[in-house]
């Protein structure tokens, strides 16, 4: 403090030193990583109808241009997508012995990740995934199989017909669940009401209809894909023991 009074009022009228402007952050660069994060998060929220490039690019606070720097189409974006997923997917060494329990777990899995994100499994029917991760996987599942003593184009048949499986279980999952959580959804039946419609259905038209009623009705969690994938793969291993 100066001694001058003088000088000490000065000091007390002296404009104040100009804070230092602090600098903008720096917005986080829009990268492939980025923008898969986002679709995935607008398909979590909102399912994969949901999804557009528009939307994605409003999650990232940006505009649709920015991202076709690094996309090529809505397609591409799919691509990126299922190798997403696919990078999930843990592969066992292939067993001779264990190759029915490694393909339901590899698939077990695949159907699990499709079921984070609702419908997305849609993105991967009618398509040939060509990211690394996606074909990794495919090599994976394909190892397994020769393994198992399945010749090769028992094979390759075998694996689009199990995948094409997991795609349209997750996907009519998918939409079941989405369905209920829409208003409105009190026609989506339990069992016991589909069981009760069944028993009221005329005998002598719906016999085997009436009395399975509990039977066309069973399974709880993922038993009928359990069974479904184990038939599949009874078949093939079946087909190449004649």
């Amino acid at each position: 403090m100066p001694a001058d009074p003088r000088q000490r009022r000065a000091a007390r009228h002296a404009q104040p030193a100009a804070a230092a402007v602090p600098a903008k952050p720096r917005k986080e660069p829009i990268t492939a990583d980025r923008i898969t994060d986002a679709a995935l998060q607008v398909i979590e929220a909102e399912g994969y109808d949901a999804l557009t490039i528009r939307r994605v690019s409003a999650v990232l606070g940006t505009g649709p241009s920015s991202l076709y720097a690094h996309i090529v189409n809505k397609d591409d974006l799919d691509d990126l997508l299922i190798a997403r997923l696919y990078a999930a997917i843990v592969l066992p060494e292939p067993e001779p012995d264990s190759w029915r329990r490694q393909i339901l777990d590899v698939y077990g899995q695949l159907r699990d990740e499709y079921l984070k994100y609702p419908g997305l499994s849609r993105a991967a029917l009618a398509t040939v995934p060509t990211h690394l991760e996606a074909l990794r996987v495919s090599e994976g599942i394909l190892a397994i199989l020769l393994a198992g003593g399945i010749k090769p184009q028992t094979a390759a048949w075998a694996r689009d017909a199990l995948t094409l499986y997991v795609n349209a279980y997750a996907l009519e999952r998918s939409l079941v669940v989405q369905r209920q959580q829409q208003e409105g959804a009190d026609w989506v039946l339990s069992p016991e009401e589909i069981i009760a419609r069944f028993d009221a259905l005329p005998d002598d038209r719906f016999p085997n209809t009436r009395r399975y009623a509990v039977e066309l009705t069973s399974g709880s969690g993922h038993d009928r894909f359990d069974f479904a994938i184990n038939q599949l793969i009874g078949n093939v291993s079946a087909r190449d023991q004649r």
